[in-house]
């Protein structure tokens, strides 16, 4: 699925691709979430209750430092946060109050403060070690910034990898940690012990740099052959 839009000031057209194994889905849910709003809630306000609902599941991680229960707010705030950042730019299309240039900003300034809280939150959780955290948010930081370079130069903004998005992202934290309520260590491949988190997010940092270089290494192979070494002057 793909929509086009020009950003004022923007010389190339900016594609946004969701090809998510639930894009299809999720959008014509919010499409309908959108069409039965009440009319005095707007897109600023959905931004508001992600970004609220992402520090409130920061708060749960840092909770469970001291009580695993913490982990059930973890889960609800990923489930408002999914509401407020999946239907902000939804109900802005659904009522036509797009605003392109305040609208990409905003949202992704947000997202990059959402990821902040939420893996400072587990680096605080004594669930995954800081180490490990850090490394998480670096990968997400990274992979945004090629995100956004690309949605400028190349025209494309990608909004999933793989079949995996933002959705994917949340259902796969909200059932990490339910399953760390119970059982915070795990033994994979008879292995030896290691917490849950720390083997999801050395995986989760893994499979980021991999992305990341693989979308580097995609779009400059486009930018050069769309724009190539003039020939030498004899």
């Amino acid at each position: 699925m793909s929509a086009v839009c020009t950003l004022p000031g923007m010389t190339t057209h900016h594609v946004r691709v969701h090809q998510s194994v639930l894009a299809a889905a999720e959008k014509r849910l919010l499409v309908r979430i959108a069409g039965a709003l009440p009319r005095w809630i707007n897109s600023d306000h959905l931004t508001l209750i992600a970004l609220v609902a992402m520090a409130l599941a920061g708060a749960g991680y840092a909770v469970a430092r001291w009580d695993r229960r913490g982990l059930w707010l973890v889960v609800i705030a990923l489930a408002l946060n999914w509401f407020g950042d999946s239907l902000d730019g939804t109900l802005a299309r659904v009522r036509r109050q797009q605003r392109p240039r305040y609208g990409y900003y905003v949202d992704h300034v947000v997202d990059l403060a959402n990821a902040t809280l939420l893996f400072g939150g587990m680096a605080c959780s004594g669930l995954m070690h800081p180490s490990v955290a850090l490394a998480v948010l670096a990968g997400y930081l990274i992979l945004c910034a090629e995100s956004f370079l690309a949605a400028h130069a190349v025209g494309i903004f990608r909004l999933s990898f793989a079949g995996f998005g933002p959705t994917e992202l949340r259902i796969v934290l909200s059932i990490g940690a339910l399953v760390a309520i119970t059982r915070p260590v795990v033994s994979p491949f008879g292995l030896g012990e290691v917490r849950l988190f720390d083997l999801g997010g050395i995986i989760a940092a893994a499979a980021m740099s991999i992305v990341f270089l693989v979308s580097s290494l995609r779009n400059s192979v486009a930018l050069a052959h769309e724009e190539p070494l003039p020939l030498r002057l004899r």
